[in-house]
């Protein structure tokens, strides 16, 4: 490889400022466009191509300067799971349902921004105080709480609004806490690595949408693009504690520290065995941190990239992050550099020799 496409890429402070830009903003399944409309600008000085399809996609292409270019997708979904106003119940009280994987034990208390408007409300349940020793020991149900928007949010949402968390994104040393790192982190990465598209990819990107209700944008984007391979971009949760008895921990899925996490298999992918290689031998010759992903359960965009027409050759690589789907995730920007470098050295690297025979 050149220097050049040896370069090392950093994350500093215009990086996390991008971040920061996008997990602050609202983009719950079905209700992307703020998303959309941030990353549209951001990457337009870099693209040669950028288009809004059906469902919601940004579908972007950064065309190669070589001849018989590879055409690599690139996909990180913009949505968010988060909630939707489904009736009033008055006083400023609104009934609703979790659009997304929502995990019912983590709602109670958390704040949130309603609608376009983005009013300020909570959502709320009976008080511990007035609670019987059943509710005590029991998972509040959904049906039992209520987004609270105050008296003066009376009549102002409507059914059919979405509400997404209102956390704020907050550093910490190598931490960062914030809402929507799955999968703001993914589309960080890739706009950043739109500023260094190697010339002898096809690249096209796709930032899309509803990832969190079924990977339908991702269905849609792959058949339009119909790229040699692709590759998902993820956030993927981390279960790194200590056990309390303090046997090992061996059922983790990634850990934080580790770098990015290489899936081998999840509930809807069986990555192409020939990419596993690949990304692997890129991040040794590199010396780049990275893990691989446990198989187990949950998923990517990849689930229905490499489903596409005759089939696409397809991996994830996710940045690991602990508390998903919650209010508040946590990432570490050391593993977020290494994803974005692994990433960065594997586009220079490829080849359409690297599919070459059959997969195995």
């Amino acid at each position: 490889m050149s220097p050049q496409t040896k370069q090392v890429l950093r994350v500093g402070k215009a990086q996390l400022d991008l971040l920061e830009e996008l997990t602050n903003a609202n983009g719950v399944s079905g209700n992307e466009i703020e998303i959309r409309e941030i990353i549209r600008k951001k990457v337009a000085p870099f693209v040669d191509e950028i288009n809004v399809d059906g469902m919601g996609n940004l579908l972007v292409i950064k065309h190669a300067k070589k001849p018989n270019a590879i055409k690599v997708m690139l996909d990180a979904h913009m949505d968010e799971v988060g909630f939707m106003i489904v009736e009033e119940d008055g006083d400023g009280l609104y009934e609703f349902e979790h659009v997304g994987g929502g995990d019912e034990r983590q709602f109670v208390s958390k704040p949130v921004s309603v609608g376009s408007q983005k009013l300020p409300g909570v959502i709320g349940s009976k008080p511990i105080h007035l609670a019987s020793e059943d509710e005590m020991n029991a998972v509040i149900s959904q049906q039992g709480m209520r987004i609270d928007l105050g008296p003066a949010g009376k009549g102002k949402a409507k059914r059919g609004d979405y509400a997404a968390y209102a956390t704020k994104l907050i550093r910490s040393g190598d931490a960062i806490f914030a809402k929507a790192l799955d999968n703001r982190l993914g589309c960080a990465t890739l706009i950043e690595l739109l500023k260094t598209a190697p010339e002898h990819v096809e690249l096209l990107a796709a930032f899309t949408v509803q990832e969190e209700i079924g990977l339908r944008g991702a269905k849609v984007a792959a058949y339009d693009f119909y790229p040699q391979l692709a590759i998902a971009v993820d956030s993927t949760p981390a279960f790194d504690f200590e056990r309390p008895d303090g046997n090992e921990n061996t059922q983790y899925n990634c850990k934080l520290g580790g770098g990015p996490a290489i899936y081998i298999a999840d509930r809807g992918t069986l990555s192409d065995p020939r990419l596993i290689r690949f990304f692997t031998q890129v991040a040794e010759e590199n010396k780049i941190n990275y893990q691989y992903r446990q198989p187990g359960g949950g998923g990517t965009d990849a689930g229905a990239l490499h489903l596409t027409r005759g089939g696409v050759p397809s991996v994830s690589v996710s940045v690991p992050g602990r508390y998903a789907h919650t209010a508040v995730m946590l990432a570490r920007i050391s593993d977020w550099q290494d994803t974005l470098n692994l990433l960065q050295q594997a586009l220079a690297a490829l080849t359409p020799e690297i599919l070459s025979g059959d997969r195995a």
